[in-house]
């Protein structure tokens, strides 16, 4: 797994537009609460708006909010603005992956990656973040103890 800091602030720029949703923040509020580059920000906020999860307004009352509710954005679709898919074999996606040999059925762990990653991104919404709730099945995960473990290829590393 790896997310980009793009990826990273375009979520978390959303997690504080959710936090005051309906209500609309400045770019300067959110670079600010979250420590995001202002001009990296302003990309962010519109590609989140091109994607029309986002809307914006000028004037005094003016800022950015989020064009739906919360709790029907889930991490998946923010991340997708930014990464395109959520799993990718050399920018093919695991699905259309073909390999020769004795490597045939990897493909298909890809594949089953793919779907677990997704298991969580999906079901997850900004408004589950926000309200530190997460979904059952995903709380379970993070209660594993070698959920916080990473692994570098001898075993785990802390």
């Amino acid at each position: 797994m790896r997310i980009t800091a793009r990826v990273d602030y375009a979520v978390r720029a959303a997690l504080e537009l959710a936090a005051v949703a309906p209500e609309a923040l400045t770019s300067e509020r959110i670079a600010t609460a979250q420590g995001i580059p202002s001009r990296f920000l302003q990309a962010i906020l519109g590609d989140l708006q091109h994607a029309r999860l986002v809307t914006s307004q000028r004037g005094r009352d003016g800022g950015y909010r989020l064009a739906l509710p919360p709790s029907e954005i889930s991490i998946a679709r923010v991340m997708r603005v930014e990464q395109g898919f959520l799993a990718e074999v050399h920018g093919q996606r695991p699905e259309d992956v073909q390999y020769p040999g004795n490597a045939a059925t990897l493909a298909s762990v890809w594949v089953a990656a793919r779907e677990t990653y997704r298991r969580v991104l999906e079901e997850v919404t900004l408004a589950d973040v926000v309200a530190g709730k997460l979904p059952d099945h995903v709380a379970e995960l993070v209660e594993l103890e070698s959920a916080w473990r990473s692994f570098d290829g001898r075993g785990p590393t802390g």
